[in-house]
This record gives structure tokens, C-alpha cells and sequence, in this order.
């Protein structure tokens, strides 16, 4: 059950642990505002084209990395109540087609964690240009290679590997009770149980359809008040 986003409330903040015993917050989408701006400029290439631009870039700036980002909500339904007090996946669809996680390339020599923060601010923010720290990006969860141009990335880097070519990185970002998601008007914010995306990477793709196994560590605290 895939669930396009756009309501508003308010809500409450309950606290969090580290440890083994992580505890990750999980509030109603109800409780956040959504709205829409002006479309943002979406690179419409071939695959050739995409490996060609990947060559030309890996030869100037040396590894391309990628940061995105795993936010999770509780879906507020006004029927299919038994998904309610599931954890949702927010994912970024493009073109209706293809499911992104939010996030994206860094900057030559910019952080993992600012270049996140800017590219949060970019797809779901209302202005881009701000410095993101309304944003809380947390741990880094996992890791994928793309040992080659033309490879599959791996959740892993081969050891034969000495030079790859790209690293995705997933990080936490956790949700304040409250907040505003301002998505560009050619990209659609959707909300997918956890439960629908573990082991799909068919629909998916295999960094998405990995998160579950990613989220195993944590205790989830549902807060629906």
C-alpha cells in the first residue's frame, strides 16, 4: 500500500536512547504539513549517456558519493487501519516510475553530512538555500559500492576492488513531532510500510528493499498521540 503525503497537525516528542537498546522515535505523517513548490531540474538521460558522465566526472573529481536518507513515519489512514502503528519508509517517486531514497551527490570537498543536509533542503524543504540544521542526520547505517561504471552497487566492497568508482551512503535522519515537507511539483513523496519493501528489490531496488534488515538494531517507539 503506497501512501501519497499531504495533511498537517501537531504532536509530541518522546525521548530517545543509544546503546543496544537504540530507540527510535516514530510519529504520525498526520502530524506534518505538506505542500508543493516550483519543479526542480531532473537529469533526463540514457543509460550510455549516465556512463559517460560518470567517466568524465570520476576522471576530474576522483569517487562519487552519495548521501541519502532513511525517515521514518507512521501512516495516518482513513481506511486500512491495520497498517496504522507500522513504520513507513519516506521515498522520493520520480517520473511515476522510479523510488528514490531523499539525497543525492555531494560537492567536491563537501561533508557527508552538510551535502545531506543541502539536498534535504533542495526536495523537501521549503527554501534550498538555508543551512539545513532544522535537519537531525544521525548515524550512518550502511554503505553500497559500485565497483565499476557499468557494475551493480554492492553492499559491500569486493576486495579484488582498488579503485571503485561510487559510495552510497544511508543515513538516519530522524522527524521532530512537527514539521513542513515542501516537495518539487514533478516529484511525488510517498510513504511505504517497511513490511512492503523488505527483500522487493524487483519494485525497489536493492538499497531500499535492504532498509528493514538495516533498521533490525532499533526499538521502535510509535507515538500516535
Amino acid at each position: 500500500m503506497n501512501s501519497e503525503l499531504g495533511s498537517s497537525a501537531d504532536g509530541d516528542r518522546g525521548s530517545d536512547s543509544g546503546g543496544s537498546g537504540r530507540v527510535l522515535d516514530i510519529y504520525p505523517l498526520c502530524c506534518y504539513y505538506f505542500g508543493s513548490k516550483d519543479p526542480i531540474l531532473l537529469k533526463d538521460e540514457t543509460l550510455a549517456d549516465r556512463i559517460l558522465r560518470m567517466k568524465s566526472n570520476y576522471a576530474r573529481y576522483g569517487l562519487r558519493t552519495c548521501v541519502v536518507a532513511v525517515i521514518l513515519g507512521l501512516y495516518c489512514p482513513w481506511k486500512g487501519v491495520e497498517l496504522f502503528k507500522h513504520p513507513h519508509l519516506l521515498l522520493l517517486q520520480v517520473k511515476n516510475s522510479i523510488y528514490k531514497l531523499p539525497g543525492g551527490r555531494l560537492r567536491p570537498g563537501e561533508s557527508e553530512i552538510d551535502g545531506l543536509k543541502r539536498k534535504l533542503s533542495r526536495n523537501l524543504s521549503v527554501n534550498e538555500d538555508v543551512d539545513g540544521s532544522d535537519w537531525e542526520v544521525g548515524e550512518c547505517l550502511g554503505m553500497w559500492w559500485r565497483p565499476d561504471f557499468e557494475t551493480l552497487l554492492y553492499p559491500y566492497l569486493p576486495p579484488n576492488v582498488k579503485k571503485p568508482k561510487e559510495c552510497t551512503k544511508l543515513f538516519l535522519v530522524r522527524l521532530p513531532p512537527s514539521r513542513k515537507f515542501i516537495v518539487p511539483k514533478n516529484l511525488k513523496l510517498l510513504a511505504i510500510p517497511l513490511s512492503q519493501l523488505y527483500e522487493n528489490d524487483k519494485t525497489y531496488g536493492p538499497i531500499i528493499a535492504g532498509v528493514p534488515q538495516l533498521l533490525s538494531k532499533f526499538s521502535f517507539n510509535v507515538i500516535d498521540s
